[in-house]
């Protein structure tokens, strides 16, 4: 990918793996040919989380992840932990969940209706299972 720039923000007290999810972000971008000059990824608290969600789509809730057209992804941290606990899984696999699940709201994939949350579902667990 010529002149791609990717940003890591990490505004948490947590680690995260930035050089792993710089490599899994390049590779889903690539694995559903989106080309894009720059993506930022945040990693945020479930306070911040929650009042991004409220600002932006109006729902005063914590949510995992938010994209923005512009080419920012925010995942809230500590509820990546949580889901991660919940489904038994790492917060790795969680975290590149959510990197693909964000990923393909920039390519124009919607939730919002049942059809739309299947297709999209079904799309990140084939990208997913591609690239792990």
């Amino acid at each position: 990918m010529a002149k791609f720039n990717l940003e890591i923000n990490n505004l948490t007290s947590n680690r995260v793996d930035k050089k792993f999810l710089k490599k899994f972000a390049e590779k889903v971008l690539k694995s559903i040919k989106l080309k894009i000059p720059e993506l930022s990824i945040g990693f945020v608290s479930s306070s911040r989380m929650k009042s991004l969600n409220r600002k932006y789509r109006g729902r005063n809730r914590i949510t995992d992840v938010l994209a923005f057209d512009y080419g920012e992804i925010i995942i809230c941290l500590s509820q990546a932990k949580k889901q991660a606990r919940n489904l038994e899984h790492s917060l790795r696999d969680e975290l590149t969940i959510l990197l693909i699940h964000g990923i393909l709201h920039l390519a124009g994939y919607d939730d919002k209706t049942k059809s739309g949350y299947n297709k999209m579902l079904n799309k990140q667990k084939e990208i997913w299972q591609k690239i792990i």
